[in-house]
């Protein structure tokens, strides 16, 4: 990257951390009074000024992912699925707070220091927009392009391995999210959540609501997969690796229902 292009990122990474500063403090004090006269006026300076930086970054396009982004941000959903306008102040800023932190990852993502203006597409393909751990995103991301290769070229073994890593690190995260102070109530074991067994974890997800049966379908090959014993065979079959892939998909429309 030259040193033009790396002030450039740098002077955006720094203005992105004081609107998501602002954001912050603006969201607690709306959770405390909505109605806050104060603070609604602040909202909407702040808005102006993440409207502002977000045309500046998608290059004046309204097409551009991250103005999508931005403009969605603003807007409800019926009971029909349908757009309307009307979202609440505090839900607003959150939105937006995420879109900031979006626009963070993508200035870091790449070490050739891209601009997010080079490019009207979002990062694809953002299947994983649901994790909550922003650093946690790559990673599955990279991983779910790994099971699908390795599936292709009949890896029947790690395919299922890496389904099942994918699998485990976005229950986490959701786990994680929801709060291990709401999951008492159902039977949670002691520990941090990092290090319940992978089948606990699947369980106490399904009891929280989190995500539906369909693990249920698991191969037992892959509810060992993490074993010390180190179960997993190389003779992992085809229907095994498949159905493994068949109930991360699943799972990922349970914790993205927009999907």
């Amino acid at each position: 990257m030259d040193e033009s292009l790396r002030s450039q990122v740098e002077n955006y990474l720094s203005h992105l951390d004081g609107l998501i500063r602002r954001g912050r403090q603006l969201r607690e004090l709306l959770e405390k009074d909505p109605s806050s006269k104060s603070a609604i006026a602040a909202l909407r300076v702040w808005q102006e000024d993440c409207g502002v930086t977000i045309n500046q970054l998608s290059g004046g396009s309204k097409a551009h992912w991250l103005a999508r982004s931005f403009s969605e941000a603003f807007l409800m959903r019926s009971n029909a699925g349908q757009a309307v306008e009307g979202a609440p102040p505090d839900e607003i800023v959150k939105r937006l707070l995420n879109v900031l932190e979006q626009a963070i990852v993508s200035l870091t993502g790449t070490d050739d220091g891209a601009v997010i203006s080079a490019s009207s597409q979002a990062p694809a393909p953002h299947r994983f927009d649901f994790v909550h751990n922003l650093e946690l995103r790559p990673v599955v991301e990279q991983a779910y392009v790994d099971s699908r290769r390795a599936l292709e070229q009949a890896e029947y073994d790690l395919a299922l391995r890496t389904s099942c890593g994918i699998l485990e690190a976005i229950v986490t995260d959701a786990l994680e999210h929801k709060g291990v102070s709401a999951l008492r109530s159902l039977d949670a074991p002691a520990g941090t959540i990092s290090d319940w067994a992978f089948e606990t974890r699947l369980a106490i997800a399904e009891k929280a609501g989190l995500i539906r049966g369909g693990c249920a379908r698991l191969p037992a090959v892959a509810r060992t997969y993490r074993d010390p014993t180190d179960t997993v065979p190389a003779s992992v079959t085809e229907r095994e690796a498949r159905t493994t892939g068949q109930v991360l998909h699943v799972v990922m429309r349970d914790l993205d229902p927009g999907r």
